[in-house]
């Protein structure tokens, strides 16, 4: 069987994601911070797609992580798909957020997510074949003033994303970036957004089983970027027609709390 390595497997998009690749087959190798929550998916997908659900823990805001992670999950094995799914942010100005997060959100959306990428480019390169699924969000497409790094962050994730999809071309290893915009997931609890007028816009709030959906079909389809949802497309567009001042204002305000 082929096997999928999934990061931030134990909620949210990750959980989805890792279901998409049970459905189809894959067995799992499903990596995130909590056990209890990481086995339950685990022994979940297991009994209802008869796949093979190994899991390694991983913390993924230390620099060393994604190496240690990368030889485990490779040890006697082969890796068919790399769904780079975790990550983190934090809400609040730039000067007054807490240092230790904004790093660890660099050290998960960027030194992780590229040190696993390139470990398994040249892996699956070896091997013949093989996909890569980046999470990225609509926030890569503009600047994001309340959550200033995470939108930098993801910004490279859509950047690199789509140049080494280029320098692939013509092979039989392929690169998608995944796009969503607001997702049902705890993502929000962490980054402290739950307040935010963001978060509080009823029906563009996606499901993470539809946001999975769209990516997996993406990624099989070679599809270099996809962005689920009419209204998101439209904000993924947007920025090309307003001057950049408009949209970083706007922003702002899509961050700024309820009172």
């Amino acid at each position: 069987m082929p096997t999928a390595l999934i990061t931030g497997a134990s909620e949210g998009i990750g959980k989805a994601l890792a279901a998409c690749a049970a459905k189809d087959g894959y067995d799992l190798i499903l990596t995130a911070r909590s056990e209890d929550k990481l086995k339950a998916v685990a022994a979940d997908l297991s009994a209802r797609f008869d796949v093979t659900a190994d899991v390694v823990l991983a913390d993924l805001a230390d620099p060393t992580a994604a190496a240690i992670l990368w030889a485990k999950a490779t040890d006697g094995r082969q890796i068919d798909v790399l769904v780079n799914n975790a990550g983190l942010g934090i809400n609040g100005p730039f000067a007054e957020t807490d240092w230790t997060r904004e790093q660890a959100t660099i050290n998960v959306n960027i030194l992780a997510l590229t040190d696993l990428m390139k470990r398994a480019i040249i892996h699956m390169q070896e091997n013949g074949r093989g996909r890569i699924l980046n999470v990225a969000s609509t926030a890569a497409f503009l600047p994001g003033p309340k959550m200033a790094v995470y939108h930098a962050s993801k910004a490279y994730v859509l950047s690199l994303s789509e140049a080494v999809a280029e320098e692939l071309k013509g092979s039989r290893v392929q690169v998608t970036a995944l796009c969503p915009g607001v997702t049902a997931t705890e993502f929000f609890d962490g980054a402290d957004m739950k307040s935010t007028r963001l978060t509080n816009m009823g029906a563009m709030i996606a499901t993470p089983e539809s946001v999975a959906q769209a990516g997996w079909r993406a990624m099989k389809a070679a599809q270099r970027i996809e962005v689920p949802g009419a209204l998101n497309k439209l904000f993924a567009f947007l920025p090309r027609l307003l001057p950049r001042s408009v949209i970083t204002m706007t922003t702002k305000q899509f961050y700024a709390r309820k009172h």
